[in-house]
């Protein structure tokens, strides 16, 4: 599994040029599922997610976490984290996870996330989306199987 975690002020994504889903303060997730991902793959990626202390506190030190902020998600599939482009000039995509397999972990991911965070939006697997955002900081993260357990 792999995560690109972008705090934000505010984003959006949209379909066919209507909005499907937006947020403010919060994490624009970019999420491709392996593989070889798993249910409990999703599970270590989800807690670790929500506790990352990457908002400021009082002091304006990084040490609150979106729970802490109440902060929103909104969670877009993407396949593509998962090019590798060792070989050639055209990326292959064969460590991405099969597309029923995807789908299904993707929307285990989101109905995780859901349990712990007042509002999580979603993009539509598999569509054409253009997402929209104001990056704070900037602030990326990077989460892949780097840190898994």
């Amino acid at each position: 599994m792999k995560l690109i975690i972008q705090r934000v002020n505010e984003a959006s994504v949209s379909v066919e040029n209507q909005c499907i889903g937006a947020i403010k303060k919060g994490y624009l997730i970019l999420l491709g599922v392996g593989r070889d991902d798993t249910k409990e793959t999703v599970d270590f990626y989800v807690q670790k997610m929500l506790k990352l202390r990457i908002f400021a506190d009082e002091n304006g030190k990084t040490n609150l976490s979106l729970m802490d902020v109440g902060g929103e998600l909104l969670v877009v599939s993407q396949f593509t984290l998962y090019a590798d482009c060792k070989k050639g000039n055209r990326p292959n995509f064969l460590n991405a996870g099969a597309p029923d397999q995807a789908k299904e972990l993707y929307e285990y991911f989101v109905s995780e996330c859901r349990k712990q965070v007042a509002k999580v939006e979603t993009g539509e697997f598999g569509a054409d989306m253009q997402v929209r955002l104001e990056n704070d900081g900037p602030f990326t993260i990077i989460l892949d199987e780097s840190i898994a357990p």
